[in-house]
């Protein structure tokens, strides 16, 4: 159900784009990665400080993200465990 909402919010949001900025960003593609896990966080400093994540569980993540199906939500079977229990 979770994939699902998350895929419902992004193809409204990329109509919404598409009627903002016009034909042809309607092809937009969402590839996510979910896993679930310890994680370091941190606020980065520099021209504008921003928090960011760091850790095993982020880089799953990212792999999952960068590898993916567009359209897809992809889920670690650690997240699906969690979700399901």
């Amino acid at each position: 159900r979770f994939a699902n909402a998350c895929l419902n919010v992004f193809k409204i949001t990329v109509k919404d784009l598409e009627i903002e900025l016009g034909p042809g960003t309607g092809d937009l593609k969402l590839r996510s990665g979910l896993h679930s896990g310890p994680v370091t966080a941190g606020v980065l400093r520099g021209e504008r400080g921003r928090f960011q994540l760091f850790g095993d569980t982020v880089n799953t993540a990212a792999r999952m993200e960068s590898t993916g199906v567009p359209n897809r939500v992809h889920m670690s079977q650690e997240l699906v465990t969690l979700l399901l229990d």
